[in-house]
């Protein structure tokens, strides 16, 4: 009897530790798990590599970039965005499949504001090379004065987007409906810091003025949860992993109420509703959450 415990017990620890062999947890550092993409002056690794601060002045932007794609899971990141006077500027935390022609991409991209301001964030989804799929909020708190959480989690039933827990943006997979859905694209973890005063801010109106330079912006927790690619090939469609049980099919009652509250007080642009670009509403805008 004993001997059939203890055997039990060892099997167990196997297969738990193959499953997690087959999904990328938390890396301990920046560099363990990412590499710098572009101009590597203007990124600094601080806390012993935990944190990092990107850098923009009139020679350069940066950015980072995964080592490598994973194919559904989880992604977050505590960022602490540009303060003051930031107009001009974004900072933008996606995923990208890096793929020029059919191009799956899930995008944070944060907007920078004159100082008093509220600190505007935009997302917007490609599936299947299709884009044009924004949506704009203005955040309720000072994203600049301290640390917040933005995650992507993405499984086989929906894309959400989070901010400290609370959903902005759910997007359901109608692949059934004949409605596109990154299925199929292992997707890499990018983020950018970079002058797009053409844009950003009130549309282009909004300068950028460089006398406030440079423009600071910190990240740390790098947390990756995910299929990696390449790795093990039965791992995306395993539904043993966390993000496909079933406390993530949907969101939960609470969830719900914070995403209405986000909707109703603070989104400012819906490609849903903006009729000059879409006189027909998209399908995919009919589909709730």
């Amino acid at each position: 009897m004993a001997k059939a415990s203890l055997f039990a017990s060892l099997l167990f620890c196997v297969v738990l530790a193959y499953t997690l062999s087959e999904v990328q947890g938390r890396p301990a550092t920046f560099l363990e798990d990412f590499k710098v993409t572009w101009s590597d002056t203007h990124i600094k690794q601080i806390q012993g590599g935990r944190a990092i601060q990107l850098i923009l002045d009139q020679n350069s932007g940066c950015g980072f970039a995964s080592k490598r794609q994973y194919l559904f899971g989880r992604v977050s990141m505590k960022i602490k965005l540009v303060p003051g006077d930031s107009a001009g500027t974004v900072t933008a935390f996606y995923m990208n499949s890096d793929t020029n022609t059919i191009r799956d991409e899930l995008d944070f991209e944060f907007l920078g504001n004159r100082t008093g301001q509220p600190y505007t964030v935009q997302t917007n989804i490609y599936a299947h090379g299709k884009g044009d799929r924004e949506q704009r909020v203005n955040l309720w708190f000072d994203p600049a004065a301290d640390f917040h959480t933005y995650t992507i989690l993405w499984n086989h039933r929906h894309i959400v987007f989070y901010v400290d827990e609370v959903p902005i943006r759910v997007y359901k997979n109608n692949e059934a409906r004949g409605i596109p859905f990154p299925t199929r694209q292992p997707m890499g973890i990018y983020s950018t810091l970079w002058e797009a005063d053409d844009w950003a801010t009130r549309g282009g109106l909004e300068k950028i003025d460089w006398s406030k330079a440079p423009f600071l912006a910190y990240y740390k927790d790098f947390d990756i949860e995910g299929c990696a690619v390449p790795g093990p090939a039965n791992c995306a469609a395993n539904p043993r992993n966390w993000w496909e049980g079933g406390a993530y099919q949907a969101l939960s009652a609470m969830e719900l109420r914070r995403y209405r509250w986000v909707r109703i007080n603070h989104m400012i642009y819906d490609y849903c509703t903006d009729k000059s670009r879409n006189p027909v509403t998209p399908t995919e805008c009919l589909a709730g959450v």
